[in-house]
C-alpha cells in the first residue's frame, strides 16, 4: 500500500514537472479543435505534437506501464501529415489529420507494431490487415502513436486487471482498484489514463 502511494506521488510530481515546460501551444488536455486551430495558425505541427507525447511516454511509462509499445514510424507519419497539409493549403485529410492516437493492443495493425493482446505468445506474429476501426482512424488522418497495455487476453484469462506478460501491471489500474477496495465505493467505469 505504501509503495503504491509512493508511486502515485512520483507520477504526480512527474506530471507537474512537465507542466511548466513552455511550448507555445498548451498540449495538456488540448481538444481536437484546439489542435486543428494550432495546425491552422502555425503554433503547432503534428511532428511537435507526436514528439511531445513520445517524450511524455518516455518519461512516465517506466512508472505507469500504460503503453506497451511505441510506433517507430509515428514521427514519420506526423511529418507526412504536416507535409500533406502544407501542400494542400491547410486542407485536412479527415477529422483526425495528424493527431496521435494510442490503440489498445488487441486492435490489429498491419505495420511495425505487434498485436499481442498483452501476451508473449503472440509477440512477432503478423496480422493480415488493419482492424476495421484502425483503417477508419488512418483514413481520418490519425497518427498511430503506439499500443496501450491491456489486461492480458482482455480478461479472457484470469489475471489481475491491468496486468499483461508484455507490459506488467499498469499503475493507473492498480491505483484505481486499490482506491475502490480501500474506500469501498462503487466504481462503474475506470477511465483510461490520458497523457
Amino acid at each position: 500500500m505504501a509503495w503504491l502511494r509512493l508511486q502515485a506521488v512520483a507520477a504526480v510530481l512527474a506530471l507537474v514537472a512537465g507542466a511548466g515546460v513552455s511550448h507555445g501551444f498548451e498540449f495538456h488536455e488540448a481538444t481536437v479543435e484546439a489542435i486543428h486551430l494550432g495546425f491552422t495558425n502555425g503554433s503547432l505541427t503534428s511532428a511537435a505534437l507526436v514528439q511531445f507525447y513520445l517524450d511524455q511516454i518516455s518519461r512516465l511509462n517506466p512508472l505507469l506501464r500504460a503503453v506497451i509499445e511505441v510506433n517507430p514510424d509515428a514521427l514519420l507519419e506526423a511529418r507526412a501529415a504536416d507535409a500533406r497539409r502544407r501542400t494542400s493549403g491547410g486542407r485536412l485529410l479527415g477529422a483526425l489529420d495528424g493527431i496521435p492516437v494510442l490503440l489498445k493492443d488487441n486492435m490489429a495493425t498491419r505495420d511495425k507494431l505487434n498485436t499481442t493482446v498483452g501476451s508473449l505468445a503472440l509477440l512477432g506474429s503478423v496480422v493480415r490487415r488493419d482492424a476495421g476501426v484502425v483503417t477508419r482512424l488512418r483514413q481520418a488522418g490519425a497518427v498511430v502513436l503506439g499500443k496501450a497495455n491491456p489486461t492480458e487476453w482482455c480478461n479472457i484469462r484470469r489475471v489481475d486487471n491491468g496486468w499483461s506478460a508484455r507490459g506488467g501491471q499498469t499503475l493507473v489500474i492498480k491505483l484505481a482498484l486499490n482506491f475502490y477496495y480501500v474506500m469501498k465505493i462503487n466504481i462503474s467505469h475506470i477511465g483510461r489514463f490520458v497523457f
